[in-house]
């Protein structure tokens, strides 16, 4: 549960959008964060309270005072007492609100009083998200320091098509999740990351590859980025997408399109991870059109492909780390190890095709980590998103030493 223990605040105003809102809820729940909800008198024509009491677990506050029994509810408290407030939606009425510092709502009132970082995801019809006044409460509040989570583009309820679709539940969440993640010794590093395979051309239509998907590579990235450092990431050919829009992606096909990648960013990074799966061999020669089968036997002619982590490794400057991966079928430590010393590495992580779960395609992996003086950690099977968090922290304990 990475919320555990956060205070989060909910802002929830009068869109149709303020259906999502129950699932935010509960998302921000079932990552441990304690949640108050807060309603404008609009957004419960919408949805009910109840609904969102009942996922948060606390009393949905609506007023600055509790009509059956009297009491006040107090804004100054509600405001020092949040690590973060999120308010989705967001109507341009609210951002109106916000910007102006109209405090005619409980809402308002605990925003101007906050000192935590305030998150705003806007929801409303095209026209009004891009009318000139909207656009200038946006600007307003985040030259005020707060957060933006853009709107989305697509059909709306109005049934134009455009920009205005509330951020998705799941997309607040990464936010969320991504403020909560970083850490004062990633600020300002340089991390280049290679991932997936490479494509080794034969002919116009077929080509040498292998079974890595990219997954831990970009789980890497994902996890860095988090962290809040500058992240490079040069993907070999996957269907996946780039897990934070911040990532540098660098997209290549072959081994020497990622080595020359990989060599010009190299002397740039604090950390460098080779975690693609880099063909050993390519075709010494393409055809240029399509091989036709003929006979019953086909030779083909190989040549070996530059040793990125090798080469580069050879090259390691001063307080650069330089993180290698090693997957083997028999005599893992052995080889890995062999690999540490001979590539220049600092760290090699090892995983076995003979551990189920563990090797490519798995949304799942199972580690060990070898140091220069040959110290081994082993880990245990877990998430991809897991085990990247698992290297992450070994970089961070790394750098706190220095």
């Amino acid at each position: 549960m990475k919320l555990k223990g956060k205070k989060l605040l909910v802002g929830v105003t009068g869109s149709i959008a303020a259906y999502k809102a129950a699932l935010l809820v509960r998302l921000l729940i079932k990552e441990g964060a304690e949640v108050q909800v807060i309603m404008t008198k609009a957004a419960t024509e919408f949805i009910t309270p109840l609904t969102l009491a009942t996922l948060s677990k606390r009393p949905v506050f609506t007023s600055f005072t509790n009509s059956e029994n009297g009491t006040w509810t107090n804004h100054v408290e509600l405001g020092l007492w949040a690590d973060a407030i999120v308010i989705a939606p967001a109507t341009a009425k609210t951002l109106s609100r916000l910007a102006s510092g109209n405090c005619e709502d409980l809402l308002t009132a605990v925003y101007l009083s906050a000192r935590c970082p305030v998150f705003f995801a806007p929801a409303m019809d095209v026209d009004m998200y891009q009318h000139p006044s909207t656009v200038n409460n946006i600007n307003t509040l985040i030259g005020y320091g707060n957060f933006l989570i853009g709107s989305e583009y697509g059909e709306l309820a109005s049934g134009l098509v455009g920009s205005g679709r509330l951020a998705e539940p799941e997309t607040i969440l990464q936010v969320l999740l991504k403020h909560f993640s970083k850490n004062v010794l990633a600020k300002r590093k340089k991390i280049l990351i290679t991932a997936g395979p490479t494509a080794e051309p034969i002919d116009p239509v077929r080509f040498i590859s292998n079974r890595s998907s990219g997954k831990m590579g970009y789980a890497l990235a994902k996890a860095f980025a988090h962290a809040g450092a500058q992240v490079t990431l040069i993907s070999g050919p996957t269907d996946l997408e780039i897990p934070d829009p911040e990532i540098r992606l660098i997209r290549v096909e072959t081994a020497e399109e990622m080595f020359v990648a990989a060599q010009e960013y190299f002397d740039q990074n604090d950390v460098v991870i080779f975690s693609a799966a880099v063909a050993d061999y390519t075709p010494a020669h393409v055809a240029q059109q399509k091989i036709k089968k003929q006979g019953q036997v086909m030779t083909l002619e190989l040549k070996k492909t530059t040793d990125i982590a090798g080469t580069l490794g050879s090259q390691k400057k001063s307080g650069q780390l330089v993180i290698g991966f090693a997957l083997e079928t028999e005599n893992e430590l052995e080889y890995a190890m062999d690999k540490l010393l001979r590539k220049n590495l600092d760290y090699i992580i090892v995983n076995s095709l003979n551990d189920p779960g563990a090797g490519f395609a798995h949304d799942t992996n199972k580690i060990s980590v070898i140091d220069k003086e040959k110290n081994i950690s082993y880990f245990s099977l877990k998430s991809k998103d897991e085990v990247a968090q698992d290297i992450l922290g070994i970089v961070l304990k790394k750098w706190s030493e220095v």
